[in-house]
């Protein structure tokens, strides 16, 4: 669908091969220009995820000037992208980079475990008697990409229209800050900034359990699951309980709560456990890894990996729209998407300017795809009805007592911000036609029900084309719109777990960790990108299409390495706590203060020779067992012992600066709700003021990326419950006495039913 568009690739790793990759698998011509010293990736493993991130594209031959023109170029190297833009003014430039293009700390040496300690996502993950844990996989790296997909894709459909090109500036630690922490500063400021307390450390309980034949994970989110989940482990007497009701007592009773939970888990097997759990529609997954993935039921049914050209398996592009399936399918030869195009005449504009999205989605994944729509100018109108409101609402910094809690949501501000929102009941006739009647001028309609919901309402894709044939609909299933798993709920929980993201994150010895966030941005993001695509098909034939983006499939994406290398080679890849399984030494180092901590990567043997002087190891310089990673890997036990009474005098910000300062890569671990006091995240703009009429003024982070024409991404604060019905359904019904007849019958309303 994105044939005729030219893409230059001069970038390594995962981030900017990743955004390609979603590029070249949607029709793009991706043109390679490898960094001078080619990609370290290539080396890795089997070489086979670097054969994953570019199998669609081909390598360009000749010095730049040689090169065809392109209308996106996508580097994580240094460019001039002011003279690229003087010489080419349609194009795009994404760049790609750990901190930014400017900022206090543009240019400091990072990794992903670094940036993973900068952004507050290790200070947050592990027990508080541990050491602070870093996720496994490079998922910052996936997100990354992710994002400048979205964000090339945005700035090329202004400008096709404007003729007018776009500097897209991506920095990771922007994105890890919105992705892979749940708004930790959020929570603290609508909650009055309240004293910190202990290490803000915590694990989901219950999570991931033991099975007699391996693990499954539990997702107890609402207290109805709470409940259920005791039912199913044969402890009623708990329901009294009323210390267990919340997560944090859970939490500080973990250990005694917790040999409950594996008395009964660990007698019964996984197929036992999940059965189980379906009658009580509690959600639960299998922790799954490289070595069985493949043969999860849901994932054959539906043929998600697919065999690569150079052997081994891989998932498939994790998206659906119409009749095209997958990577590299190529529509028949119609209007050029990528042309550069005349001047609109009337000026640079947000990319979505104009677009009408409906927003039938809750939780996060879902609202926060929307978010991004809304962000870059589309006209997002948000439905939910009184009896049932997105039940984000409901994670409120105020207790039921207070006027108007439901408008305290913390995590639903953050992703719903630049909406308008109106409440109609659908499982009444009245809701339904006026729905109907909105999407007979809408663009797309967004949904993340389970897949049986929308077609009760009446409103499946079917009748919704019949209304609207121009009309998109984009579904965010869990698993996908078939297959045995079809009906069930997931969460993030359930995704991390059954793609193997869970499994390489923890102790080696110890059960696998949840990441605790990571896929429901990442599914996020993956339905703006096929939104996009299918905007750009539209745009040929006038043709509504549906699509299907699935929560899991953009999981497995992130984690493919894992299948890969098993399906290549046999290898399992495993946990590794906080340590890498190419470079060395890595890992995480008590500092002085309480619960101080500094993350540490060397990934380059120039970075460890800088290391030894400046913990005062000369000799290490000099000792030829130590000089390469595979060397350091097999002494890291001595060589983490010997950083650890280097840094134990330091507080973490200064031993940071110290090794940073010498090219190590190196971070404090900041505790999450710190983040907003971050510098680099304040010179950058991601938080911006959110004037609400009910919570008043707060800080939220908002687009992980910086547009040159954009000064701003917040232009409307989060909606409260219903409050635009009148403004948005009186285009559709403009007699207000029938409005408020309907008002006065339940079917529309500004509170919760019962409330």
């Amino acid at each position: 669908m994105l044939d005729r568009l030219v893409v230059l690739d001069h970038s390594s790793g995962i981030a900017g091969p990743y955004c390609t990759k979603l590029l070249a698998d949607a029709g793009a011509e991706v043109l390679e220009v490898p960094p001078e010293g080619g990609d370290p990736l290539a080396g890795q493993g089997s070489g086979g995820l670097h054969e994953f991130l570019h199998r669609s594209k081909r390598v360009a031959s000749g010095p730049w000037s040689s090169l065809p023109d392109a209308d996106v170029l996508v580097t994580d190297q240094e460019v001039d992208v002011a003279e690229l833009r003087r010489r080419h003014r349609s194009l795009v430039v994404v760049t790609i980079s750990p901190f930014g293009h400017d900022g206090p700390l543009a240019g400091t040496p990072a990794t992903e475990f670094t940036l993973q300690a900068w952004c507050g996502s290790t200070g947050q993950r592990g027990l508080p008697e541990e050491p602070p844990l870093a996720a496994g996989g490079r998922l910052g790296e996936w997100l990354t990409g992710s994002v400048a997909a979205v964000g090339a894709l945005a700035a090329l459909r202004e400008a096709k229209r404007s003729g007018e090109g776009e500097h897209v500036d991506v920095a990771m630690l922007d994105v890890m800050a919105t992705t892979m922490v749940t708004y930790p500063s959020v929570f603290a400021s609508f909650g009055g900034w309240p004293t910190a307390s202990g290490t803000g450390r915590v694990v989901e309980v219950p999570s991931i359990e033991p099975s007699s034949d391996g693990f499954v994970v539990f997702t107890t989110n609402s207290a109805q699951q709470f409940a259920d989940f005791l039912v199913m482990i044969e402890r009623p007497d708990l329901l009294e309980d009323e210390g267990l009701r919340r997560a944090a007592g859970r939490f500080e009773r973990r250990h005694e709560f917790l040999a409950a939970v594996r008395a009964y888990t660990s007698r019964h097997t996984t197929e036992e456990l999940l059965a189980r759990a379906a009658l009580l529609r509690i959600p639960a997954a299998p922790v799954l890894h490289g070595g069985n993935v493949e043969g999860f039921e849901q994932f054959a049914a539906r043929g998600v990996f697919e065999t690569m050209p150079g052997g081994g398996r891989a998932p498939r592009v994790p998206y659906r729209i119409g009749d095209d399936e997958g990577a590299g399918a190529r529509p028949a030869a119609g209007k050029a998407v990528g042309g550069r195009g005349a001047p609109g005449g009337d000026g640079w504009r947000l990319p979505l300017d104009g677009l009408v999205v409906l927003d039938c989605t809750a939780w996060w994944a879902g609202p926060g795809a929307t978010n991004v729509l809304a962000a870059l100018g589309a006209d997002v109108v948000k439905v939910e009805s009184t009896a049932r409101p997105d039940l984000m609402r409901y994670s409120s910094a105020r207790p039921p007592s207070d006027p108007d809690w439901w408008e305290w949501g913390p995590l639903f501000h953050a992703v719903n911000l630049n909406k308008r929102a109106v409440t109609v009941d659908l499982r009444r006739p009245e809701g339904v036609s006026l729905f109907e009647r909105l999407a007979a001028g809408a663009d797309v309609v967004v949904e993340n029900y389970t897949p049986r919901v929308m077609e009760q309402f009446g409103l499946g894709w079917e009748r919704l084309h019949q209304i609207n044939p121009s009309l998109l609909m984009v579904r965010m299933t869990a698993f996908g719109l078939d297959g045995p798993w079809r009906e069930r709920t997931g969460f993030a929980q359930t995704m991390e777990s059954l793609s193997g993201m869970a499994w390489l994150t923890g102790r080696p010895d110890g059960p696998p960790v949840l990441v605790r966030g990571a896929c429901d941005p990442l599914a996020g993001l993956h339905a703006v990108f096929a939104t996009l695509v299918a905007l750009e098909a539209r745009d040929r034939d006038g043709l509504g299409r549906l699509v299907e983006a699935t929560m899991v499939e953009a999981a497995l994406n992130a984690a493919a390495e894992q299948v890969i290398e098993h399906s290549r080679r046999g290898t399992l890849l495993s946990r590794l706590e906080n340590r890498d399984p190419c470079h060395a030494p890595q890992n995480v180092y008590r500092c002085a203060g309480d619960d101080g901590w500094v993350a540490l990567s060397v990934v380059a043997d120039d970075q460890w020779r800088a290391l030894a002087t400046v913990v005062g190891e000369a000799r290490w310089d000099d000792d030829p067992t130590l000089a390469d990673a595979d060397s350091r890997r097999s002494r890291q036990d001595e060589i983490d012992a010997r950083i650890a009474r280097w840094t134990a005098a330091l507080a973490p910000e200064e031993a940071a600066a110290r090794l940073a300062a010498a090219g190590v890569p190196a971070a404090p671990v900041v505790p999450p709700r710190e983040l907003a006091r971050n510098p680099q995240l304040r010179h950058r703009r991601l938080f911006e003021t959110e004037d609400h009429p009910v919570t008043g003024g707060h800080e939220i982070p908002v687009l992980p990326m910086r547009f040159g024409h954009v000064d701003r991404w917040l232009r409307r604060p989060s909606p409260t419950l219903g409050q635009h019905n009148a403004e948005v359904l009186g285009e559709v019904e403009p007699d207000p006495a029938r409005l408020a007849e309907l008002e006065a019958d339940g079917v529309l309303g500004t509170r919760p039913a019962g409330a």
